[in-house]
């Protein structure tokens, strides 16, 4: 399952919600004992392989997945044609267990080994540079359930290792603990209490470039109590408010809070808002860029705000779910701009707040028809306008658009699906994006650029074969449309997948 919640979050989900929070939950096992296999191939000598099973029983549950994916590519970069590969195997495991019916453990596991061939910046480099990753994550919950009261005490361990090659040779090592209890108390069927405590512990191993012999260690931890009331005071009317405090073993104390309302007109009309501020703390990597700060306290976290009002309708005479929300976030704090030669150890630059404020505001626009059972037409557009303060203020007129970097003015995707029989659908993908604002980097003296507009279509067909596999068919990028998502490097041309599936 995805969750997306748009607008600032820090109130729940703690530092670097700055805009948003798009949170995953991983597959629990279904009844019985499952599998499920994925085999595809691609353009680019691109291949896949997927096998998970799963399997629920009495009081247990489990799900293993496995996947492995590798592909020849293309060059990153637009000035070569060499090829940059990739690779990564995924392991996911999960598995739960209820004791009765008010207490039950689960446990996941995942682990990523990766390998990344990319290009240089620079194009007088020689373009060899690849990363080697490794990353695990574990973690093990405990759910305790008493009448309206649900309480869960959870332990995540994370470890990382990336190792770059090529031009720069040198290892990184991330790891992080978090012990965290979330309390949930229904008053009823319609309000409840939300409240917990995070205690997130970061340590951090990396190259320091200015010595280019010694690894720096940093550690930091962020200690974190919330709530957030959700309530229902009207049978039409649904409200939440949330607080939370954050301290910062460096940056500090931090205050973010969020306040939403929804009010139903009627079953197929509702008008909705969200208020919300929110914090990130800087990172370990921020606190000790090209060598660390003489006082760390003087880096302060990066804050914003956001508000949102949107109205869903729903036409049912004609089928039709019509969305629109108008937004607007402020950011400030920024951490980007370079402190003085006096700012980092032994006289070295380091990263330090920009003094100006960055903001973003703009319409969203959603829709979906269903007109009958066979076709489905989904369309989607947004208007954004927005201001980068910590760039564009700059006196010497460098900036040659205001808008932040790599948002466009106007994007919009437009998605339709003819289903023919049971056995044979097609859908066809539009995306649209306008021109967009990106530095410049070494290869132009750093110069601000004007990334074209583009239009990508993909096709993509599923068929059933013998009521057992599914055949699925994407031609991506069918118009082989030639573009670039940031400045010198391109996105991928014309493609073709072929994968199929099968359930038992």
């Amino acid at each position: 399952r995805v969750e997306i919640l748009k607008g600032a979050q820090s109130s729940l989900y703690g530092s670097g919600a700055l805009a948003g929070t798009v949170q995953l939950f991983s597959k629990k096992g279904q009844e019985g004992h499952n599998k499920d296999i994925n085999i595809s191939t691609s353009s680019f000598n691109t291949k896949k392989i997927d096998l998970s099973f799963d399997g629920k029983n009495n009081n247990y549950d489990y799900f293993i997945g496995y996947t492995n994916f590798s592909t020849d590519g293309e060059s990153a970069m637009k000035d070569n044609s060499e090829k940059d590969g990739f690779r990564s195997d995924n392991l996911t495991m999960n598995f739960g267990y209820n004791f009765n019916e008010n207490v039950r453990i689960e446990n996941y596991l995942y682990y990523n080994d990766s390998f990344l061939e990319y290009d240089s910046v620079n194009k007088s480099q020689n373009d060899i540079e690849a990363t080697d990753d490794q990353q695990a994550i574990y973690t093990g919950r405990l759910i305790n359930t008493i009448g309206n009261f649900k309480n869960t005490i959870s332990y995540n361990n994370t470890y990382v290792l990336r190792n770059t090659t090529g031009n720069d040779k040198k290892n990184y090592y991330g790891y992080r603990d978090a012990i965290n209890l979330v309390s949930e108390y229904n008053f009823d069927l319609d309000n409840r209490i939300i409240f917990g405590l995070d205690n997130e512990f970061d340590k951090a191993e990396f190259y320091n470039y200015y010595t280019a012999s010694s690894y720096a260690e940093s550690d930091e931890a962020i200690y974190s109590q919330y709530f957030d009331l959700q309530l229902r005071p009207r049978e039409d009317t649904y409200t939440t408010f949330g607080l939370r405090r954050d301290y910062h073993t460096t940056a500090e104390d931090y205050y973010t809070g969020r306040a939403t309302v929804a009010y139903k007109f009627d079953n197929n009309t509702k008008l909705r808002s969200n208020l919300g501020t929110s914090v990130r703390f800087p990172s370990l990597n921020s606190l000790n860029h090209g060598n660390s700060l003489v006082v760390k306290e003087n880096l302060k976290a990066e804050t914003g705000k956001s508000i949102d009002i949107g109205i869903d309708k729903f036409f049912p005479e004609n089928n039709i779910n019509l969305s629109a929300t108008t937004f607007f976030l402020e950011y400030k704090n920024d951490i980007k701009g370079w402190a003085s030669h006096s700012g980092g150890v032994g006289g070295n630059y380091a990263l330090a707040n920009s003094n100006s404020k960055t903001e973003s505001y703009g319409l969203e626009l959603q829709t979906n028809w269903k007109p009958n059972d066979d076709y489905t037409l989904g369309l989607g557009y947004t208007r954004t306008e927005s201001y980068d303060g910590t760039t564009c203020d700059n006196p010497d007129g460098s900036c040659i658009d205001e808008m932040n970097v790599r948002i466009p003015r106007h994007q919009l995707n437009l998605i339709g699906t003819k289903i023919f029989n049971k056995s044979l659908s097609q859908t066809l993908k539009v995306k649209y994006v306008g021109e967009r604002r990106d530095y410049g980097n070494v290869n132009n003296s750093f110069k601000d650029v004007i990334l074209s507009e583009y239009m990508v279509v993909d096709l993509v067909t599923n068929y059933k074969l013998f009521n057992t596999y599914n055949l699925h068919i994407s031609a991506k990028n069918i118009l082989n449309e030639g573009y670039s998502e940031a400045y010198g490097y391109k996105s991928p041309s014309r493609s073709f997948n072929f994968m199929l599936r099968n359930s038992f």
